[in-house]
């Protein structure tokens, strides 16, 4: 989808309805290639998208379900997990109304050997249950389109790698000290591994599933496979889909937006929202919005704003902690009511790591469920309060 400012107050939106469309601007105008067919509208902005939202509905359908406050382990221990940690974190967290206690990467032996490693001595079987325990829904993170070159999934099923045009596996990722590979959806021997993963975890009794790295298997390559890489994607998404069953909730991260829809409950729509505002070796020196940093997840998550009808949209994490934090209050007062915006409150701040006075924040924040009404782009009614991005959004380098 592309949009374009007429100058008049109005946008000239092109969006394809299919998952085979690219769009770009040649030459001042919007040009769409690929896709059978194509939403076109020239009006206001918000009624533009919420037009071709209403049709992407019509097309892939919705799924929007609220997950309730959820608890996530990344931003504050990132891969540095373990049953200890996180099991005094668990307990920590008292009688905060916390819906969902998530277990992010650091959990598993490597990306494709989806067991425990030896810092859960107990299992992941063990730890669902210590969390449902404590009536919280358990939710656990994975990749399951990514398998490391060293892991043994790789040495078992070579056949099962996404290869180049040379015959090579594709690297779909570089995150975990050596390459991560890719495997191919459009394998039906993938998708039977990938659905009977899914079976297992929700087996263990985990109910919220954060899937990452989901861009991997709809990256450009020259597979025999001629179907569109994004069709295939899909296609792999709706095997855990079913093999999950529509009671788990499914948490879309890094993944093609438009062929999520009407399968996930909920999608990241914006970079990590690290604790620190900007990422400048990525946004200044390199022009690239996609690096982790609290202000372009701002920026981005609202621009994805008119989603929200269709999927839940997830802006990340709120911050509340000043210890190991580098925002000051001011900017984590933003991810807050980004939060209060998109209607999904999760942090990863450990309540031993709160003063008094965030705490106390952090309490009011869960209770919360202001109206919100969008004024403008980057502007919005909260709750009666004018909670204003714009100077955020304007003030990003291009």
């Amino acid at each position: 989808m592309g949009a374009i400012e007429t100058g008049s107050g109005e946008v000239e939106l092109l969006g394809a309805l299919d998952l085979d469309g690219w769009v770009w601007l040649d030459d001042g105008r919007l040009t769409g290639d690929g896709a059978g067919e194509w939403f076109t509208f020239r009006g206001p902005e918000s009624e533009a998208l919420a037009a071709y939202a209403r049709r992407l509905g019509d097309r892939f359908g919705t799924r929007r379900r609220e997950s309730g406050p959820v608890w996530c382990s990344w931003y504050s221990f990132f891969r540095d997990i373990s049953e200890p940690a996180l099991l005094s974190v668990l307990s920590d967290l008292g009688t905060l109304p916390f819906s969902t206690f998530q277990i992010d990467d650091g959990w598993q032996r490597s990306n494709g050997d989806w067991q425990a490693n030896a810092k859960f001595p107990s299992g992941m079987e063990a730890f669902a249950d210590r969390i449902a325990i404590e009536g919280r829904t358990p939710g656990l993170w994975l990749a399951p389109f990514l398998a490391d070159a060293d892991s043994a999934l790789v040495a078992r099923f070579p056949q099962m790698l996404l290869r180049d045009e040379d015959g090579a596996p594709l690297v779909g990722a570089r995150n975990w000290g050596g390459d991560t590979y890719v495997l191919d959806v459009g394998r039906d021997d993938v998708l039977e591994w990938v659905a009977d993963l899914t079976l297992t975890v929700v087996g263990w009794g985990y109910h919220y599933l954060k899937l990452d790295f989901l861009y991997a298997p709809a990256l450009p390559t020259s597979s025999v496979d001629e179907r569109p890489r994004e069709v295939l994607y899909r296609r792999a998404l709706e095997s855990i889909r079913a093999a999950a069953g529509d009671d788990i909730y499914l948490l879309a991260c890094g993944a093609p937006i438009v062929a999520s829809l009407g399968v996930c409950d909920a999608i990241r729509v914006g970079p990590d929202a690290a604790p620190f505002w900007d990422n400048l070796d990525r946004t200044l020196h390199l022009a690239d919005r996609a690096g982790p940093g609290a202000a372009d997840a701002i920026t981005t998550s609202l621009g994805r704003y008119w989603l929200r009808d269709l999927i839940e949209i997830d802006p990340d994490v709120a911050y509340f902690r000043s210890k190991y934090c580098l925002l000051d209050k001011a900017q984590r007062r933003q991810t807050q009511r980004l939060a209060d915006v998109c209607g999904f409150r999760a942090t990863s701040d450990p309540p031993a790591w709160l003063e008094s006075e965030e705490l106390g924040e952090l309490e009011v924040f869960l209770e919360r469920r202001p109206a919100v009404r969008q004024m403008a782009r980057y502007r919005f009614d909260v709750g009666g309060e004018d909670v204003d991005f714009t100077d955020v959004a304007e003030s990003r380098p291009w």
